[in-house]
């Protein structure tokens, strides 16, 4: 049944009805599951590096800055920290010993990178070409980087020996007079870049090996058809193809000769940590491991690793410097 409106004494229309207040608002189920997406996201990646970043702060960041801290301090062992300053930095400045260690870890690393990288090279050019059995090589080149650093240097160190090695008893055969492999200094360098050049060099040849396959074949094609010989397409071709590569190689065994450290100290066996008996083969790693753990002035140990640092930093400069220059290059 309609409901009639009375209309006012002077013809107006009746006066509209007031609006009826709005209720609570209710959140609509399509917009709460709009809101959890994009929160999850934002925040699900960040959740998934989360445990990487927390690792890296309480295993890395957290010791590198306290280690700095140590490095302005005398610290000993069972003792309290005692401000110095800069003092443990220049007192390795006029440390001979510091000094010494520095130019051993420079010629030994020298001594043991050069070769490495020119023989991986090598070896990389010739797995690179159709062999018969080429895959047992690739896989048997890798093998003394999965041998141990204690078993390889102590098999080393027994061929190397002075009074029964057999790298002595080879020179005898030839009439070279027997060598001091262990206390001379740069018989004992030689021997010990030769076991690093003996782990590292397979390494180094598959990640050559896996530059060289990704150089365009046409390039080869182009260099054959105009008489190249193989030698010429590798210098001319493969070369500079992965100068990127080989400047990552020289980078990383750079690293790798400034924390050189087994090696050293197992060859040198009783006198390794000091690297022998006149330091004729200790390297920053000895000396700082010397430092900390033996005379107990972790002070010190703290301001070699440092120095270790700022060394490395300054190699990963120079990388940086001569990346950009070869982009530039190439762009231009």
């Amino acid at each position: 049944m309609a409901t009639s409106v009375r209309a006012r004494p002077d013809g107006s229309p009746p006066p509209a009805a007031p609006p009826s207040s709005p209720g609570p608002r209710r959140r609509s189920p399509g917009g709460l599951r709009s809101t959890l997406y994009r929160w999850d996201v934002k925040a699900i990646p960040y959740v998934f590096v989360a445990p990487f970043f927390l690792t890296f702060a309480a295993f890395g960041l957290f010791p590198l800055i306290y280690t700095g801290w140590l490095s302005l301090h005398r610290v000993e062992l069972g003792g309290d920290p005692t401000w110095k300053g800069l003092e443990n930095y220049t007192d390795l400045a006029t440390s001979e010993f510091f000094w010494n260690a520095l130019v051993n870890t420079f010629t030994i690393g020298v001594i043991a990178t050069v070769p490495q990288l020119l023989m991986a090279l090598g070896l990389a050019h010739l797995l690179n070409y159709k062999l018969r059995g080429r895959g047992f090589f690739r896989v048997a080149i890798l093998a003394p980087y999965a041998t141990s650093i204690a078993a390889a240097t102590l098999v080393f160190a027994q061929l190397f020996n002075t009074d029964y090695g057999m790298i002595n008893g080879v020179l005898g055969w030839i009439g070279i007079d027997p060598v001091n492999w262990e206390s001379s200094k740069w018989p004992a360098q030689i021997a010990i870049s030769v076991i690093v050049t003996w782990r590292w060099t397979g390494y180094n040849a598959l990640i050559y090996l896996a530059a060289m396959q990704a150089v365009p074949q046409d390039l080869y094609e182009a260099a054959a058809l105009d008489g190249a010989s193989r030698w010429r397409q590798f210098v001319s071709v493969t070369i500079p193809s992965i100068r990127p590569t080989i400047l990552f190689t020289i980078i990383v065994s750079t690293i790798g000769a400034t924390q050189l450290f087994g090696e050293p100290m197992l060859f040198g066996g009783s006198v390794g940590i000091s690297g022998g008996s006149g330091n004729q083969f200790q390297t920053l790693s000895l000396l700082m491991y010397e430092k900390g753990w033996v005379t107990g002035a972790l002070g010190q140990a703290s301001a070699i690793a440092w120095v270790m640092l700022l060394l490395l930093m300054l190699v990963g400069g120079v990388q940086a410097l001569v990346s950009r220059h070869n982009r530039k290059k190439l762009g231009g």
